[in-house]
């Protein structure tokens, strides 16, 4: 069979705004939500969209009440058009900025206060033209989406479309500081706790560790529901003799270490959950996004 040259490919490719459309009606699964992203009317997205169907000779969507679906043909087409779009993203990343430029990490608020920060300074020094801007949330980053090159995440490592590799396990164990424990003569069982002030006690952590000590689970839910939002800040108040913090371990080390925060059990809860360095899967090869991958997978192996 004959190969084709550029010219001949491209001339057998649909319209790239009919395509550039279709992704993103596919992705919202709404010609509504996929026209205001893309600044343009409905009626102009339905027409690219009609567009594409012609010359693919198919219908891509079926138009049902209050909501459209892919047909047969469109779930054949939306991953492919979906990687091809990141693919060209990368590429185009990779060329712009190479190992220079700036790397833009998201990340948890305790992780980047309590591990990156502590930690950062040596990738600096290894690449000092590339300047890293971290950005703290608790949602999913949308990588297509968001100026964001690279995340740590906590969950189960199982996200669509992104290269995952483990950081840690997102163990959980009670910590307090030593005055709150001597206040009370010491904590020398699980059942002391009950004597003091928990902090964040609906966090499902509680739960699962009380289980886990065989406390009254019950217990939690007689104590006020303050909650902090991020484990930094209900270290700081366990520091600060206010109460007991569940947290992992790993991310307190320093505080542990010299004496602020004392862990006075060694039973830590584990609900399968893990930190873990994600990137696009199209985008794993840019030089920047590499470097850091490297250079924390070795930061980590270290410790």
């Amino acid at each position: 069979m004959p190969e084709l040259n550029s010219r001949q490919l491209v001339s057998q490719l649909p319209p790239l705004q009919a395509i550039r459309v279709f992704e993103a009606v596919a992705r919202h699964l709404s010609f509504t939500k996929a026209a205001q992203e893309l600044g343009m009317t409905q009626a102009a997205a339905s027409y690219q969209i009609k567009l594409l169907e012609e010359r693919i000779g198919a219908p891509l969507f079926l138009r049902q009440p209050k909501q459209i679906v892919l047909t047969e043909p469109g779930q054949r087409l939306a991953p492919a058009v979906s990687e091809a779009f990141a693919l060209l993203s990368g590429a185009y990343a990779a060329a712009r900025t190479g190992a220079d430029g700036v790397l833009c990490v998201s990340t948890l608020l305790t992780f980047a206060s309590n591990w990156l920060a502590q930690h950062l300074g040596s990738f600096q020094v290894a690449h000092p033209s590339l300047a890293v801007r971290v950005d703290t949330s608790n949602r999913v980053v949308d990588f297509a989406r968001e100026d964001i090159d690279i995340a740590i995440r906590s969950g189960g490592g199982n996200w669509p479309g992104v290269e995952t590799h483990m950081l840690f396990r997102a163990d959980f164990t009670p910590v307090l500081s030593p005055k709150l424990a001597a206040s009370i003569g010491g904590v020398k069982e699980p059942a002391d706790l009950l004597r003091l002030p928990i902090l964040d006690p609906g966090d499902i952590w509680w739960r699962d560790w009380f289980a886990a000590a065989g406390l009254p689970v019950e217990e939690l839910s007689k104590r006020p529901g303050t909650s902090m939002g991020a484990q930094a800040y209900e270290a700081n108040a366990a520091i600060a003799g206010h109460g007991v913090a569940i947290v992992t371990k790993a991310l307190f080390k320093t505080e542990l270490a010299d004496g602020r925060l004392i862990q006075p059990f060694d039973l830590v809860g584990d609900d399968g959950h893990a930190y873990w360095l994600v990137y696009p899967t199209a985008r794993r090869n840019v030089p920047k996004i590499r470097a850091f991958r490297d250079w924390i997978l070795s930061e980590i192996a270290c410790q």
